[in-house]
């Protein structure tokens, strides 16, 4: 796939630019920092001047709390997973090493809620295993702890105790057939199903980290599912993950194309969606070092 194809996705994003700085999801919405977040780092990684990126990125940390977390909104300070993000998009910017290194401190001293398992309790998963959650005071979930280990891995911070001990809580909501959902296990005694999305997201974040053997059933799962996978979400984050393993087929570049060519029915994907597209066609080896090979560049 040559670069034309991804250039739309690019130029689609600028239409998302507010003027002050910061993007929104859609044309004409509101600001959002987890479509700023989203934005800056497709945008960075696509080549897109520093001078372009940098009201976004003081836009992004104007609303960082004292502790360090970057949240979804003002009126809900305690919805905390655009915090990981954020730490992707100031990644590589001098600039912006101190605001980074608070929503890294952030992580590090911030872990779901979490107990010693019961024997009689509803979900089989081991609730001890620390991980992150979307909202302070919850339990810790698959989607925001992959991130947040996403971030700590680009970050430096791949082999901290907080990072392997959520590897760990990954691997033991991985589900027996292979595959994650969105972090159960077994219900009241029952399987739930594996989710290409949170598979993928999981694989991202492991990827190099623990060994083949034991996630290789979800990369089978991936690998048997992909090629019915339509949206950027699903497909985006299957990719991903297979690519962390070395597992990128060489089918991606079609895929990707028609997933893109999906918006001449349906509409334009909102901006997270499209940052994800264009994430997806230049991290060949998987997100995490697709960030570690940019280093300081933006």
């Amino acid at each position: 796939m040559k670069n034309q194809h991804i250039l739309p996705c690019v130029e689609e994003l600028r239409t998302c630019l507010l003027i002050e700085g910061g993007f929104v999801s859609r044309p004409a919405g509101r600001y959002r920092p987890d479509a700023t977040a989203w934005a800056i780092a497709a945008l960075s990684i696509a080549g897109t001047k520093t001078e372009f990126l940098q009201s976004s990125r003081i836009r992004l940390v104007k609303d960082q709390l004292s502790d360090g977390r970057i949240t979804i909104s003002a009126e809900q300070q305690d919805v905390v997973w655009p915090t990981p993000i954020a730490i992707i998009a100031l990644h590589g910017s001098d600039e912006f090493d101190a605001p980074k290194s608070k929503a890294i401190d952030f992580l590090l001293n911030t872990t779901g809620d979490h107990w010693a398992k019961k024997p009689d309790q509803v979900a089989d998963h081991d609730t001890a295993l620390k991980g992150w959650p979307w909202v302070v005071g919850t339990h810790s979930w698959v989607e925001p702890t992959a991130l947040s280990i996403i971030a700590l891995r680009i970050s430096g911070y791949g082999m901290h105790q907080r990072t392997q001990e959520a590897q760990q809580m990954l691997l033991n909501r991985q589900l027996s057939k292979g595959g994650w959902n969105y972090g159960n296990t077994r219900v009241f005694g029952k399987e739930l199903p594996p989710m290409p999305e949170t598979t993928g997201i999981a694989l991202a974040a492991l990827g190099g980290q623990v060994p083949e053997s034991s996630i290789e059933k979800s990369i089978f799962y991936l690998e048997s599912n992909i090629d019915k996978m339509q949206t950027p979400l699903s497909l985006g984050w299957s990719i991903l993950g297979l690519s962390a393993y070395g597992q990128r087929s060489h089918k991606v570049n079609e895929w990707v194309i028609h997933c893109l060519e999906n918006q001449n029915k349906y509409g334009v994907y909102d901006t997270a969606m499209l940052s994800l597209m264009i994430i997806t066609f230049f991290a060949e080896n998987g997100i995490v070092n697709l960030f570690h090979s940019q280093g300081k560049k933006n």
